[in-house]
């Protein structure tokens, strides 16, 4: 059976293979998956094909004798939000989250608002490969409906988990940068609403993404670190372009790269429980449980993805959650990785602590990361792992395969592992030293990219 859905849902190129027809069977397969008669919630975000994907998806799934509820262009994590508080069985996003603006795609969502269990995603992948399509007489065709409420109650729920009070009090000034995304709907509001003094760059939707694209890596950040130096403000904000991710931008115009953040906000919330695990992935570098473990607490590591980071939560409790790319989970509010929300409980850590965020970031230990990527074709991915942890694992401390290959050595770690959104191959170098780190890098770049010409 081909496997249709990656780390985080099913994405691909718009017009091949990702065409009418192809999300048509996706959908198809979905509503026979779902139970019979269940309502099912749909959402989009700001690409320039998801309208036109999110119609095929709501009029299959209503031909499939389901009633839709459609609650419109909203960032990933408020669609998560809506599913179970609109009671749905299910929720299907149209959306490609950071890939390039040529990219869409699905993803599913339990009643739950977690993302689906690969369970769920198997069976879909199942009923496209039969060819499923259950159709209904006319007289059990569901309606489509559309719920206009989604971002206010989002936004009303992110509220209700921080002291707004207290933050409205010390007149945060933010620049918020939404690249042209999904998130242009809901952050501008939330920030308002909290009170702070925002200027917002890249705020209109626009799914060929103008000012940047939609990952908010440093490269791609320039135009927010100028703005945030050149008014004086208190941090920067970016999205990716469904808003489930949040990177920021200290007061001096510092990117601050994903696992600082991750490792701040992980011993935050141990601190404030006393104990306490936090999940996060096989990605994130040495500094995030060094952390974790001075405040009391433990970490567990997943597979790259927020699916697997998710239920680990959920099965243990967890108290803290994320990547290193600035997805970062707040398991008060919701079990999602949630860009708003971070945005929300960073600035309630800055008021409570009464402190600026440079201050708090140096008193996390710190390493060098280093973050590469190699194009590589799918059908050679398998050939290239091998022959990688062949060279690569000869010699090492440890070796960990959860998701690709992470060797470890005396002064550092690398890890090498396949995307599961992009025809890439991504590599990740961690040393206290810079220079060891960037021959970690080196080394792995160089297998790899050996490894694709020998095939």
């Amino acid at each position: 059976m081909t496997r249709l859905f990656g780390t985080n849902g099913i994405r691909e190129v718009v017009g091949d293979p990702l065409t009418a027809t192809y999300v048509g069977r996706i959908a198809a397969a979905i509503g026979g998956v779902v139970p019979p008669g269940r309502p099912i919630a749909v959402g989009w975000d700001g690409r320039t094909s998801s309208p036109a994907f999110a119609r095929i998806v709501s009029a299959t799934l209503s031909l499939a004798g389901h009633r839709v509820i459609e609650v419109g262009l909203l960032p990933t994590p408020a669609i998560q939000y809506n599913v179970p508080r609109l009671a749905a069985a299910a929720g299907v996003i149209v959306t490609a989250s950071h890939n390039p603006p040529e990219f869409n795609g699905v993803k599913c969502i339990g009643p739950d608002g977690l993302e689906a269990p690969r369970e769920f995603e198997e069976a879909v992948e199942a009923a496209v490969e039969r060819g499923a399509d259950r159709g209904v007489p006319f007289d059990q065709v569901g309606e489509v409906d559309p719920d206009h409420l989604g971002a206010r109650r989002y936004l009303d729920g992110i509220l209700a988990r921080v002291d707004r009070e207290r933050i409205g009090q010390r007149r945060f000034s933010v620049v918020l940068d939404c690249a042209n995304g999904a998130g242009a709907v809901t952050s501008p509001v939330l920030l308002r609403r909290l009170g702070c003094r925002t200027v917002t760059i890249n705020g209109s939707i626009d799914g060929t993404f103008p000012g940047h694209p939609p990952e908010p890596t440093e490269a791609h950040l320039a135009d927010l670190k100028r703005t945030v130096v050149a008014i004086g403000a208190d941090l920067g904000v970016a999205h990716d372009g469904d808003a489930d991710r949040a990177i920021f931008v200290d007061a001096s115009g510092r990117y601050v790269p994903g696992e600082e953040m991750l490792a701040l906000m992980a011993r935050d919330a141990v601190e404030q429980h006393g104990h306490g695990v936090v999940v996060t992935s096989i990605s994130s570098p040495s500094t995030v449980e060094e952390a974790v473990v001075a405040a009391g607490g433990t970490v567990e590591y997943t597979r790259v993805g927020s699916p697997a980071i998710t239920r680990a939560m959920q099965d243990r409790q967890a108290v803290f959650g994320g990547e290193d790319n600035g997805g970062l989970i707040v398991p008060g509010f919701q079990l999602a990785r949630d860009g708003a929300m971070a945005v929300a409980a960073v600035l309630d850590l800055l008021a409570r602590k009464e402190r600026s965020l440079p201050d708090l970031l140096r008193e996390l230990p710190h390493s060098s990361v280093l973050k590469e990527k190699v194009a590589c074709p799918v059908a050679l991915r398998e050939r290239v792992m091998a022959r990688a942890k062949d060279r690569l694992a000869a010699g090492a401390e440890r070796v960990v395969t959860i998701d690709g290959l992470k060797v470890y050595r005396d002064q550092g770690s690398l890890l090498i592992r396949p995307s599961g959104t992009e025809p890439l191959l991504r590599v990740f170098a961690e040393a206290k030293d810079p220079s060891t780190a960037r021959a970690l890098a080196d080394l792995g770049l160089a297998t790899v990219r050996e490894a694709i010409a020998s095939q």
